[in-house]
């Protein structure tokens, strides 16, 4: 797979990406390395990223607890901590192995350390791979509000090993895979349609490299989310109210990110049936297609009470108004709609029958 280069980076694959971090390495000659992981990194995948890493500089590993529930500004300060106690400066670089949580909090980490210093993300979720390590979003969650606190900033480079999915479950490979599908529903039907017909033992790689292109595009229009990366959001608006809610309940009833999105576009296919003129075709196509791969959840009025109530939150809100990214029809996004406070009890009730 060929790179995929930004303004600021340039995005690696497989082989080709360990060649070029050598290289980058040999060039800079930082002071020291801090590779950031979690305990299920540090076991599966740090390993081999040592044994093809060549570099004279001194390298420490620093690990955090893994889980949504650890991505706060209490894990940043002790690894801050960490950072001084084993000598970090200014030159120094840190190296983000592990999934979206380890490379948004590793990001904002090293962004904020001495006014900020160099980091790489290294993936090894799916959901990182083609969404988190991408486009230069670092930061932590405010208690369950997610990802609250945090500035963009882009990495030096990123590092996308496809063979580390070996080290994933189903669940979590699933809770990637939607947001590939997000990605069909906003730019492109044919790859909608490709992705329907995509099972997860399927070799991905092809998917992936058009996942992170099509992100990688968007980005480079609207680095900042003025305007058109907004449609990344899609499904983010009600589906990060469900997962805030849900991680409130406790880690028993918490719902990875791709399960709580799945819900949240089918509540936003609805309101875009109603709202921005996407067809009942359409609308029963993306319901089919997620409730085959996502497990319905069961919501009850309180929970639905809870979620609406932590709408406020999202990031995309201004002048106190939520704001949603809606579908005229797969392929086909508009930003900064407004939705009549009826239509949610119904959004959930087609999401329900």
């Amino acid at each position: 797979m060929e790179s995929i280069l930004t303004e600021t980076y340039s995005i690696y694959f497989n082989e080709a990406a360990y060649m070029a971090l050598n290289e980058h390495l040999n060039k800079e000659r930082y002071s020291k390395i801090f590779i950031l992981v979690d305990e299920n990194t540090h076991r599966d995948c740090l390993p081999i990223f040592l044994s093809s890493l060549e570099t004279n500089s001194d390298v420490e590993i620093i690990e955090m607890e893994a889980g949504e529930t650890n991505k706060t500004v209490e894990t940043c300060i002790q690894i801050w901590h960490a950072l001084s106690e084993l000598g970090g400066d200014r030159r120094s670089l840190m190296i983000n192995l592990g999934g979206g949580v380890v490379t948004d909090l590793g990001g904002f980490v090293a962004s904020t350390f001495k006014r900020g210093i160099d980091f790489i993300n290294v993936p090894t979720s799916l959901l990182a791979m083609v969404d988190a390590s991408i486009g230069g979003k670092t930061g932590v969650d405010l208690g369950v509000l997610k990802n609250q606190v945090g500035v963009i900033n882009q990495p030096r480079m990123v590092l996308v090993m496809v063979s580390f999915l070996s080290t994933l479950d189903k669940r979590q490979m699933s809770s990637g895979f939607a947001e590939m599908l997000k990605h069909g529903l906003i730019t492109s039907e044919a790859y909608w349609s490709q992705l329907k017909e995509t099972r997860l033992q399927d070799p991905m790689d092809g998917y992936i490299y058009q996942s992170i292109r099509i992100k990688n595009e968007i980005v480079l229009q609207d680095p900042r989310e003025n305007n058109l990366r907004k449609i990344l959001n899609f499904g983010h608006t009600l589906g990060h109210a469900i997962e805030s809610h849900f991680l409130q309940k406790g880690e028993k009833h918490a719902l990875l990110h791709g399960e709580a999105i799945a819900i949240g576009m089918i509540l936003e296919a609805y309101l875009s049936s109603k709202l921005s003129g996407m067809g009942t075709h359409q609308l029963e196509d993306i319901k089919h297609t997620l409730l085959e791969r996502y497990k319905k959840v069961k919501l009850s009025e309180e929970d639905k009470k809870g979620i609406l109530s932590l709408l406020i939150f999202d990031k995309k809100n201004t002048h106190g108004l939520v704001n949603f990214v809606l579908l005229k029809r797969i392929g086909d996004s508009v930003i900064d709609q407004r939705v009549p406070e009826h239509l949610f009890m119904e959004a959930f009730a087609y999401y329900e029958e």
